[in-house]
């Protein structure tokens, strides 16, 4: 059997078409990630990722964004609704702040493991600076390093105990961004010394299984190409942060890249990413895309098997019990 495709992909709508099927099962990209408009109900979810997976042969990776609060695909009635994480950790002792996102993130992964997703694009660990886009703000863990890893990994540790997998993001770091990268390409002229902040939760969580790349130019590092297709910001992940594990895209789709779709994706993989993201579900575009992006090989290919031979069975665990502890947690928050 030979090796998926080197390619994440979404899809266009609540089930599988005959035409995306058909695709899937040709191209066979390494994993798919689910959006909104993919979420409609639990039994739908079920359905939606079994014929994912039929449509590959395999138990491929099914992604999505459930941070709560700013970002979550799955929402009420079905799913838990959850605060900003920024007024929840901000308002509490980090003690009490680490055992809120472990309960967050363990019941967040006992809804996705339920509707068979195994992976979260999660923790986002960004250190948020003062004049961040909210784009960060309004998801940020805190705007230091030392608080940011640690309560990176309390989330990051909760979801794999849940049987999901974390997709660490932004690498290697994306809390200066002033522009949202889904309109435009953010800029930093930050040195290297200042950005030593933004890598250590990056580098603290190295043992990862997963990160994420920031579309975001590193002038210090690369003055022309954002992370996602340099080599060089993408050789300052794998050695100066350590990181060794599967190395994905942000969406190739977003507007700070440019070029045509198809070729993003060719030049990040070209530049030392491992995996591309594409989200959009536009099947002549998702063609295009494939034709373009090689199967995994190599290292790309030990990390991917690396990465999968984390998943695990989720540990024992009391939901109702879980949302009474979170609960009396966020009042506590909301009292002080």
């Amino acid at each position: 059997m030979s090796a998926p495709r080197a390619v994440i992909f979404g899809l266009s709508g609540p089930e599988l078409t005959a035409d995306e099927r058909a695709f899937f099962a040709e191209a066979d990209p390494w994993g798919f990630i689910l959006f909104a408009r993919n979420v409609a109900a639990p039994d739908q979810l079920r359905r939606l990722t079994g014929a994912l997976r039929e449509a590959v042969g395999r138990e491929a990776p099914i992604l999505i964004d459930q941070e709560g609060g700013r970002v979550a695909r799955m929402r009420a009635p079905h799913w838990r609704e959850w605060p900003r994480l920024p007024d929840f950790c901000a308002r509490l002792p980090d003690a009490a702040v680490l055992t809120g996102l472990r309960l967050r993130h363990r019941l967040i992964a006992h809804e996705l493991r339920a509707v068979g997703i195994d992976v979260n694009c999660a923790p986002m660990v960004d250190v948020a600076r003062p004049d961040a886009d909210p784009i960060i703000a309004d998801r940020a863990l805190g705007d230091r390093a030392g608080p940011v890893a640690r309560r990176g990994r309390a989330a990051a540790e909760a979801l794999l105990e849940g049987g999901v997998l974390p997709v660490v993001k932004h690498v290697p770091g994306y809390g200066r961004a002033t522009l949202d990268a889904h309109r435009a390409l953010p800029v930093t002229d930050a040195p290297v010394d200042a950005l030593e902040e933004d890598f250590a939760p990056f580098r603290a969580l190295a043992d990862m299984p997963m990160m994420m790349t920031a579309h975001m130019i590193y002038r210090a590092i690369d003055p022309e190409r954002c992370a996602t297709v340099s080599p060089d910001c993408i050789a300052l992940i794998r050695r100066r942060i350590g990181f060794d594990g599967l190395l994905m895209t942000d969406d190739i789709g977003m507007e700070a890249l440019s070029g045509p779709v198809p070729q993003r994706a060719a030049e990040a993989i070209a530049a030392g990413c491992d995996v591309a993201l594409h989200c959009n579900g536009d099947l002549a575009q998702m063609r295009q895309v494939a034709a373009l992006t090689p199967l995994l090989a190599r290292d790309a290919l030990r990390r991917a098997e690396a990465a999968l031979a984390r998943r695990r069975a989720p540990a024992p665990f009391d939901p109702d019990e879980a949302d009474r502890r979170h609960a009396y947690l966020n009042q506590e928050r909301a009292d002080v």
